[in-house]
């Protein structure tokens, strides 16, 4: 009697599995906009001087990608790291920028675009003085809103507590950030 019990349960239980899977492709089904200077939930923040602006969540596309438009006033950029699951994908606003992907490095002005696959160590740096603005998209988004919004409460994090944050949000640092001279 406990098999036929076991065996029933288990026959029930697929249709509740298979609809939480299938609504996780469910989309929202209106389109929403995000002004000019403003972040997509009035959450803009600053990171290592940087001001960030969410323009899509992956609270709105169910994971599937998350774009920040950051504007930056310093030169320079961030140490060299790889994302183990996601895809990053950077457009140039404004300024210039040098990018290590791999074991390429690559100039890009305003206008250009640069790929970077998951898996692959990367650094950039802004190279011109004043504004430098940079679209940074994440493909899936995973956790890389979350990493920022902890990332941001840092001051002078030191190695080993940077390492920690990044692995926590599957990121890996790999190296020094590219010098500017």
């Amino acid at each position: 009697m406990k098999r036929e019990k076991f065996i029933l349960s288990s026959l029930l239980a697929i249709p509740a599995v298979s609809f939480a899977k299938f609504k996780n492709f469910i989309r929202p089904d209106k389109a929403f906009k995000v002004e000019a200077g403003k972040d997509r939930f009035d959450e803009e923040f600053s990171y290592k001087s940087n001001r960030y602006l969410l323009k899509v969540s992956g609270k709105d596309t169910d994971g599937d990608l998350c774009i920040f438009y950051t504007i930056r006033t310093k030169l320079g950029g961030p140490l060299a790291h790889l994302h183990y699951s996601q895809d990053e994908w950077f457009f140039v606003i404004k300024g210039e920028y040098v990018f290590h992907v791999g074991d390429q490095t690559y100039n890009l002005k305003q206008g250009d675009s640069l790929f970077g696959p998951r898996k692959v160590p990367h650094a950039f740096a802004q190279v011109n003085d004043g504004e430098g603005i940079l679209m940074l998209t994440f493909q899936p988004a995973g956790a890389i809103e979350g990493f920022f919004a902890e990332a941001r409460t840092l001051v002078n994090p030191t190695q080993e507590e940077s390492q920690k944050l990044f692995k926590k949000y599957e990121m890996e640092l790999v190296g020094p950030a590219l010098q500017v001279k």
